[in-house]
This record gives structure tokens, sequence and C-alpha cells, in this order.
């Protein structure tokens, strides 16, 4: 990207290959819900959209250089073959189109200092690409509460409603972490959709939230490269974009660096080992 370009940030966000209607076509298409690339425009960036591609590694290294930062989006459930696990009765069905090119992203994102930001299961595969694990159903791993209580009527998981209805949940964000930075410390409300989470978190991060039965709820890198990743759905947040502005911050900051000539430093050598 040339020197003299614009100074706006141009964040990709990932999404899957679905089929939709419209009209006469009945297609397969880009997917992604307007919430998501609404709440990055509205913090200040560009908004790419990234489909799956058909050579996930060589075409990741192509879009990456137009990129300057990097959204995880959220959706279904990632591979548990990837985390070496039998595949629960419950877990999704396997799409290896999109873990596959996330996981390239992420990989040459993370080589080149990119920031990048996940979001549920965004959060997830990276974790997976960092050789962590995964509860594959939360209310058989930890007996997640339902939400309101013993003896409600009709008890849901604490974590997915379902219906396409978000859960309300309160996570503690550690003092001192980078998440506290942009979003504050102690107790944040989030909106949940989710039935799997963290097991054992991945090399190279530091758990930033959790909720009261202990499960992870965002963790991120040390240092100066900005990996910020949470196991909520902030894009459902629009009186709330904090997480978004500091990822476009972190974005406008790269793409300075890269108009200047200064590279991104990368990650830690055990990083990228765990990212290849």
């Amino acid at each position: 990207m040339a020197s003299n370009a614009s100074d706006l940030p141009v964040v990709g966000l990932t999404t899957y290959l679905e089929r939709a209607r419209q009209g006469v076509w009945d297609v397969r298409a880009s997917f992604l819900p307007q919430q998501y690339f609404e709440a990055v425009t509205s913090s200040g960036a560009a908004a790419v959209l990234l489909p799956p591609q058909a050579q996930p590694e060589r075409a990741a290294e192509v879009v990456l250089d137009g990129l300057d930062g990097l959204i995880l989006t959220g959706g279904l459930d990632v591979q548990p073959e990837l985390y070496g696990a039998e595949r629960h009765p419950t877990t999704d069905p396997a799409r290896p189109d999109r873990d596959a090119w996330e996981l390239a992203l992420l990989a040459g994102a993370q080589r080149r200092g990119m920031p990048v930001f996940g979001i549920c299961r965004g959060l997830q595969l990276i974790n997976v690409a960092l050789g962590g694990t995964l509860h594959q159903h939360l209310p058989e791993a930890l007996g997640t509460a339902p939400l309101g209580g013993e003896g409600a009527e009709a008890p849901t998981d604490r974590y997915r409603i379902g219906g396409g209805v978000f859960a309300e949940n309160t996570v503690e964000v550690a003092a001192g972490s980078r998440l506290a930075e942009l979003i504050g410390a102690g107790d944040y409300g989030v909106h949940s959709y989710h039935h799997q989470g963290i097991d054992r978190v991945g090399a190279g991060v530091v758990v930033s939230a959790t909720t009261d039965d202990g499960l992870v709820q965002a963790f991120e890198t040390p240092g100066d490269d900005f990996l910020v990743a949470v196991q909520w759905h902030p894009e459902e947040n629009s009186s709330d974009r904090r997480l978004f502005e500091g990822l476009v911050a972190a974005a406008g900051a790269y793409r300075a660096s890269r108009a200047g000539g200064v590279a991104g430093a990368g990650v830690p050598s055990d990083h990228a080992e765990a990212l290849a």
C-alpha cells in the first residue's frame, strides 16, 4: 500500500460462504451480519469482507498485504479434530474451508505484527491455533447454570438461549490488562451466544476476563502487538464501540508504520511455531 494513501485503516472481517437468495438467484455468497462491519466503519475504518479462499495459504499472503487489521468473527464450531478431540454430538458440522482460511490469515497476520481481534468463534480458533483445547458443550463440561436459576420454566444454558436471542452475562475484566485499558477493569455486561468455550489455554496468551464459573471470556498477548479476543459478541452493543475503536487505533498505527517503512515486528518465536 502506497505511503501517500488515505489515512483510513482497512480492517478485514472473515465470513462464511453461505446459500443466499435474491430475486431469481439462488447462489453461495459471502455472509456476515451487518452489525460486524457497521461496528468497524463507525469506529473509523474501512471494512472488507474475507470469504474462504480455495488456496488459503497463498491467498492469505496477498489479502493481508492490503489490510491493516484483522477480525476473526463469530460462527459455527471449530473442528475438534484440529485439537485432537473426538467430535461431540452437539458440535456443529465441520466447515474446513473456513477453519483453514482463518488459520492462514491468523498466521500471516501474526508474522506481520498486524492487529488481530477475535470474537466468539474467533477466540476459540485463536486458542486452538496456539495449541489450546475447547470444551465442546459447556452445559455438560461445566454444568453452566440456566438463566433464571433452578426451578425456572424451560431453563436454558446461560451462554446460549437459542433462537437467535443473545444471553446477557457479566464478565470480570482483569486489572492491568489491555482489555481493561479499553473497557475498564471489573464487572462488564456482555452479549453471549455460544455453547463451547476454552478448556486448556493456548501458548503465549494471558487471560484477561472470566465469568464466575471460571470460564475464560477473553485473552490477549502481552507486549506491544495487538491481539485481543473475547468470547462474547461486542458487535451487538451499538452503544459501546470501545473494543472496535481499540482495534482501529492499533490498525491505524500499523498502517502508519508501514507507510514509514517500518515492518511489523511479529510475535515471539514460540507464537510463530504454534501458528505454523
